[in-house]
């Protein structure tokens, strides 16, 4: 499976629970990515859209 599949997959499964869920999860995950700015992140950006 390739990395954009998989990057989409995990988006669709947090919006869902998003909605099931009251607790905002994807606007959690979004605040930290800002203010952290973990290394992970800006690789899975790259990779993404190397291709």
């Amino acid at each position: 499976m390739r990395l954009k599949t998989r990057a989409f997959i995990a988006l669709i499964v947090l919006s869902v629970i998003d909605a099931v869920i009251p607790i905002p999860i994807v606007g959690i995950i979004l605040i930290f990515v800002y203010l952290q700015k973990p290394p992970w992140f800006r690789e899975l950006v790259r990779e993404v859209y190397e291709t």
